[in-house]
């Protein structure tokens, strides 16, 4: 009988017995199989030493100690000399050293689902329903409830599925300054167009519309322009679209005092007003269109305004009515209100100021900035596209955890692998109906930091209404805890109070089992107790003398000492493969308890012979005996795993070569010779090569290609027969013999290429001939010239020196 501990994914221990008998007809090779299906091996699992419990003295110090960290309640648990901390370990380590899994205190984090509605898709028949938004599920699972170990993370899956069809509520905050003039008939015109164009993707599309104007305004025109105000609701969400027009229609431009404009301050009523605006918990746009910047919190300073805003509604007949007491808020204080009001926005703004809201995307949860014409021409087109791309997009977001508590996305997004970091957060290119999922894992601080009272976090997509509640709470307390028995008879008569195992004495007792007496206990009088024969160290000077017992390990951290004068310890064993008894056993006061399919001092030597079989199934191939799952061979020329080896010895092939071409083709040995070496081959002859090709292999057939002494190959099969000593050799007649030297060829290759040497020899001769000619010409043309030249008279050469000779022979 065997325990198998498995340690699930979630952490939680599940433990159960398997039994397996091994026949006593069984031979040694299955008999060996049978140990080892019947053992588990422990491989080597690092966990076992990620609980550091040095000094720890209850339950619920050891599940502080770290997140892998068990506590064994057994009370006879420790064996003599072990100290209480050594309760505190693994659960692997505690169960092997033999703690009842039933009294293993090992509490595991979880996930509880308290709330689980499953994703819904209303059919079109029942949408018709008033509020029946309300009914609809994107966001699942709803409410969890995550009780916590310290340190270890626990997971929690978010699916997320748009839904067809999803109600929509807009609400346009239009600029009324002087530079807006001439878009007002454009937005007069958004009313019916934009109606039409978002019921092709809601049919319950509602608007609403209100103004911006932040300082009083400058008559630079002779018209009248409106009264000075910072924000002025106009309409209420309706789906009236021709009300929105005639809305519109009605306002009348105006100037302002400096370019930034109140838009914060409008940003913030428009989110917080919400029953005088009509939101409901639908998808929330709001649209802001504007050609100039915004006022900064502490702008109002300059005004002589420094009491800072509150963000609170304060509408009185639709018109905010603290611009001039309250300052503008802030950009960090506009964003966390869209964030907890669900509201996505979008800027509509002119060319000069886009980079001043672009600026703002990376601060607000949902926004979007598009870029207006002179005219607002294009606002519509504005609107739709950022509406696809706000919804086509999913990103996570969470309340403030509670101090200590850290969290993680992985996200599972469309035709993408998981994404972990930022991108783990978000899903990007979602189409109505894709489903999405998130992987979130909260991990809690240690036990002296966290807080005892259960804390409540949100998770939800930004931009939406819906979102999870989380119940965190973490396990810093065993549940034997609860179960203390005070004045137990197991700790000296009621001397104490046990809990968990342990005994908690009463004041002035002192030992493992409050046995002593603090005042009369002296450890002059009691040490000699705690001496091993007549050593001088007390407790092997491993440990310290309590109420005459040793109680080991409290002065040294490594190794860990036990027994009743400290002298045993669990890393003194031999190693094998740089394992302590070779991850096969288990060391016990440094000698090494081996599993049963393995002994030696190590644990090195298996009881299996099955290392050693070879190919064949013989033990070392026959060659060698298995010691300690290792073939010793008893010829020296053979090695290998199996002595299956032999670079210096002939091949099969080349023993038989010379019987093969003697039985078969008379080549070689005489035929008395071959009668008294080959009687041991059986020859069978084939008419071709490639009928030995057909032949089934098997380890005991080999296939042999060898040359005779004519340099033919010859093919054959060689194969042991029924006896020991016969050979049956299955032998091709056809030889595969070189073709002999074809005369005609080479006379042919040979004479032309003497009449092509003689050639090539004659036009080299006749080109150095044809050069020492044409030199030898070059210098008798010269050699000619030269005498000519001699041969001229002086008159011939100068015609005055020849006139003056003719003249004086006159």
């Amino acid at each position: 009988m065997f325990l198998v501990v498995k340690k699930s994914e979630k952490g939680t221990l599940t433990s159960f017995h398997s039994e397996k008998t091994c026949s006593a007809n069984f031979t040694s090779t299955a008999m060996a199989r049978c140990i080892y299906a019947s053992v588990s091996v422990p491989p080597t699992d690092h966990s076992d030493h990620e609980c550091q419990s040095q000094g720890v003295r209850s339950c619920g110090e050891c599940l502080a100690a770290g997140p892998h960290c068990a506590w064994c309640t057994e009370e006879t648990f420790l064996e003599v000399g072990r100290s209480i901390w050594e309760r505190c370990d693994t659960a692997r380590v505690l169960l092997r050293r033999g703690c009842p899994s039933d009294h293993l205190e090992d509490p595991r984090g979880s996930t509880v689902l308290l709330k689980n509605k499953k994703i819904t898709l209303h059919p079109k028949e029942q949408r018709t329903q008033a509020r029946w938004h309300k009914q609809v599920t994107q966001l699942q699972p709803q409410s969890v409830q995550m009780p916590l170990r310290p340190g270890e993370p626990q997971s929690l899956e978010v699916r997320f599925k748009r839904v067809e069809d999803y109600p929509i509520d807009l609400y346009y905050l239009m600029d009324l300054s002087f530079s807006m003039e001439d878009d007002l008939p454009n937005v007069k015109k958004l009313g019916a167009d934009l109606m039409e164009e978002m019921r092709n993707t809601a049919s319950d599309f509602r608007m609403g519309l209100s103004t911006v104007m932040p300082n009083p305004c400058k008559r630079t025109k002779p018209w009248p322009c409106t009264p000075p105000f910072t924000y002025r609701h106009l309409l209420s969400l309706t789906a009236n679209g021709s009300r929105f027009a005639e809305l519109v229609g009605g306002q009348r431009i105006s100037g302002n005092l400096d370019s930034p404009e109140g838009g914060l301050d409008a940003l913030v009523q428009a989110a917080m007003c919400e029953e005088q605006i009509g939101w409901r918990n639908v998808t929330r746009l709001l649209v802001f269109s504007t050609d100039a910047g915004f006022h900064l919190a502490g702008d109002g300073k300059l005004g002589g305004i420094v009491l800072p805003n509150d963000g609170k509604c304060h509408l009185e007949e639709n018109v905010y009515t603290r611009g001039n007491s309250q300052d503008y808020p802030s950009v960090a204080h506009v964003a966390e209100t869209l964030r907890r009001k669900n509201i996505q926005i979008i800027f509509a703004v002119t060319e000069e100021v886009t980079h001043l809201y672009e600026g703002l995307r990376s601060i607000f949860p949902k926004c979007a900035v598009g870029t207006l014409s002179n005219n607002s021409h294009n606002i519509l087109q504005i609107i739709v596209e950022a509406y696809n791309a706000l919804t086509s997009e999913v990103v996570m977001e969470n309340s403030k955890l509670p101090p200590g508590f850290s969290i993680s996305y992985t996200s599972h997004c469309k035709n993408s692998g998981p994404r972990h970091g930022e991108q783990g957060r978000r899903c990007s290119n979602i189409s109505i109906g894709d489903e999405v999922s998130f992987n979130v894992s909260i991990t809690a601080p240690q036990c002296a930091t966290a807080s005892q009272r259960p804390s409540r976090v949100i998770i939800k997509p930004q931009g939406y209404g819906e979102e999870v509640e989380v119940l965190l709470s973490s396990i810093c307390e065993c549940s034997c805890q609860k179960d203390v028995v005070p004045h137990s008879p197991s700790c000296s008569h009621g001397n104490g109070t046990l809990e968990c195992g342990v005994c908690r004495c009463n004041e002035g007792r002192v030992g493992v089992s409050c046995e002593c007496d603090g005042e009369e206990s002296g450890e002059v009088v009691e040490s000699h107790l705690c001496r091993r024969g007549n050593a001088s160290e007390v407790c092997s000077g491993r440990g310290e003398c309590v109420c005459g017992r040793c109680v080991c390990g409290k002065s040294s951290k490594k190794p860990n000492y036990y027994g009743q004068f400290c002298e045993c310890s669990d890393f003194g064993c031999d190693q094998y493969r740089g394992m302590q008894c070779g991850g096969r056993g288990r060391c016990v006061c440094g000698e090494c308890k081996c599993l049963p399919a393995f002994r030696g001092r190590a644990c090195e030597c298996p009881l299996s012979l099955e290392s050693c079989l070879s190919q064949d199934g013989q033990i070392c191939g026959g060659r060698g005996d298995c010691h300690c799952g290792t073939c010793i061979c008893h010829d020296n020329r053979f090695q290998g795993p199996t002595c299956e080896l032999c670079p210096s010895c002939p091949s099969m092939c080349t023993l038989h070569r010379e019987c093969v071409l003697c039985r078969a083709f008379t080549l070689g040995l005489s035929p008395e010779e071959c009668m008294v070496k080959c009687a041991h081959l059986n020859v069978t002859l084939v008419g071709q090569t490639g009928v030995l090709a057909t032949a089934h292999p098997s380890l005991s057939l080999h296939r042999c290609m060898e040359v005779d002494m004519e340099g033919c190959r010859v093919h054959f099969l060689l194969r042991a027969g029924e006896n020991e000593d016969s050979i049956h050799a299955c032998v091709a007649l056809e030889r595969e013999c070189p073709s002999g030297p074809n005369v005609i060829l080479i006379t042919a290759v040979l004479s032309g290429s003497v009449v092509v040497l003689g050639v090539a020899l004659l036009l080299l001769w006749k080109l150095l001939t044809s050069i020492h000619d044409c030199r030898e010409f070059a210098r008798f043309q010269r050699e000619l010239e030269q005498r000519r030249w001699n041969r001229v008279s002086p008159a011939q050469t100068n015609p005055s020196v020849g006139a003056c000779l003719s003249d004086t022979a006159q």
